[in-house]
């Protein structure tokens, strides 16, 4: 039977400018339930939003698609508030757009991939429709 969840730990840099930048670990999670979407979970002492707290603040966490994490390995890809593209050498750049600012992470691209592999065996690709409920992903939209 085929995992329902892919959960990989990793290690990134957040790129603080050209010179400075600080190491960090994101989870990298896929649920077989919501099969078109990755996220991405920041510890919480990096949110830019100022009105959150460290002590006993939330994870930071990005959804977004996985065909764009797919894509932006190869070539760069997004529009909105996630864009994903290759680096120099082995490295995949990730840039996080918010009100509060924008963040750019460099990640290890074996890692990304290791990770999206991991996330096709549990949904292959082009068959995330059968694994879709529509209902439940209605509901989670509107709130409900």
């Amino acid at each position: 039977m085929r995992s329902a969840s892919v959960e990989h730990v990793v290690q990134a840099r957040l790129i603080l400018s050209t010179q400075v930048s600080s190491g960090l670990s994101v989870v990298l999670r896929y649920r077989r339930n919501d099969p078109l979407a990755v996220r991405m979970v920041f510890p919480a002492e990096y949110s830019l939003d100022e009105r959150s707290a460290p002590q006993g603040a939330a994870e930071v966490v990005w959804v977004f698609a996985r065909q764009l994490l797919a894509c932006g390995l190869e070539l760069p890809s997004g529009l909105g508030d996630v864009h994903v593209r290759p680096c120099r050498g082995t490295h995949t750049m990730v840039e996080l757009r918010a009100p509060e600012g924008v963040a750019l992470v460099r990640f290890e691209a074996g890692d990304l991939r290791r990770f999206l592999w991991a996330s096709y065996r549990a949904v292959p690709e082009d068959q995330e429709l059968r694994h879709l409920d529509a209902d439940r992903a209605l509901a989670e939209l509107l709130g409900s």
